[in-house]
């Protein structure tokens, strides 16, 4: 029954990322042709929240530390580009199929779950010969504190700041394309 935290948590996240309209393919879609980047702001909004809250956590004692599990930055840049390309060709991803379905939408779920299954599917397929090619140059544990020799507070406090700065320049640039 410990699984019961999470699967709260998922089902909350789920009708919040539902009731805000961001599990529309539509709105996926407007990301990537820059009309609509409600989706883009959510999800660092969600990374600054994140960030602090860890190190919120360690600065209290309830955490001890943050398990940072090895970097494959090859493995992470291929990955990174095919989920990218897969998603702005389908206008699906994984967060947004599981909302659609559990809304009862049937091309989420028909179209969806299928591309999340061949994805699988090609995945385990394919990691036989793909992981030793991704593995090279593997970091193990480096965080980009520890990478840039900073204090944890204040690379949180610049990407903070990089996160506002980034919003104002986002609702500049749609006031000016509105006049």
């Amino acid at each position: 029954m410990t699984f019961l935290p999470a699967l709260g948590v998922g089902f909350a996240f789920g009708f919040l990322l539902q009731k805000a309209g961001l599990a529309r393919y539509e709105r996926i879609v407007r990301v990537f042709v820059f009309q609509d980047l409600t989706v883009l702001k959510f999800l660092l909004s969600a990374l600054v929240v994140g960030a602090v809250g860890v190190r919120a956590l360690i600065a209290l004692d309830v955490a001890t530390s943050v398990p940072v599990p090895a970097t494959f930055p090859i493995g992470n840049a291929a990955g990174g580009v095919l989920f990218g390309a897969g998603m702005a060709l389908s206008g699906f991803c994984p967060g947004t199929i599981a909302a659609g379905v559990g809304e009862g939408r049937i091309d989420y779920l028909v179209a969806g779950v299928a591309g999340l299954v061949a994805g699988a599917l090609g995945f385990g397929l394919a990691y036989p010969v793909l992981a030793p090619l991704v593995a090279r140059g593997a970091v193990a544990g480096l965080t980009l504190p520890d990478w840039l020799d900073l204090d944890p507070w204040l690379v949180v406090i610049l990407f903070m700041e990089m996160a506002g700065l980034l919003f104002y320049l986002l609702e500049r640039g749609r006031s000016a394309a509105e006049r």
